[in-house]
């Protein structure tokens, strides 16, 4: 049988289209919370790291949300700019600049905590499927890593 590429062009039979709208919808879910607190969806998941473990590098924080530091850089430095986090060099090599939370920041979890509940509600997912998605999804960013 031969490869007909006129039909594996068709949006509908490209998996990168529905997890890009969904990406977009779910991340779209959070701007009602986090518009009042002032903060973008991007800034909220580098939080969410610091909040789970405070006084880390920028390169950790990097790894963990899958983001560069050309992306980290200016989004921390707002961030420090707003009084939630101070940038430092580490003691022991100064290429590394550390991330820890202030006060204001440690504070902002607080007004934060409804948040996952209020988006699972929008989203409407049972969650034995939830907990599906969830694995495949980690099972194919795991996968889609190891061949880069």
């Amino acid at each position: 049988m031969e490869y007909d590429y006129h039909e594996a062009m068709k949006l509908s039979h490209q998996l990168c289209f529905p997890l890009y709208a969904a990406a977009r919808n779910v991340t779209n879910l959070y701007t009602p919370w986090l518009k009042p607190l002032g903060l973008t969806y991007t800034q909220y998941i580098v939080f969410l790291v610091l909040w789970e473990k405070d006084g880390i590098s920028v390169s950790e924080i990097g790894e963990k949300l899958m983001l560069d530091n050309g992306t980290l850089s200016p989004l921390l430095k707002k961030m420090e700019q707003a009084g939630y986090i101070m940038r430092r060099r580490c003691r022991d090599d100064d290429r590394v600049v550390e991330i820890t939370l202030t006060d204001e920041g440690r504070a902002l979890q607080e007004k934060a905590k409804d948040i996952p509940a209020q988006v699972a509600n929008c989203i409407n997912l049972p969650s034995e499927k939830a907990q599906m998605l969830y694995t495949l999804l980690y099972e194919l960013l795991h996968n889609s890593q190891s061949k880069n």
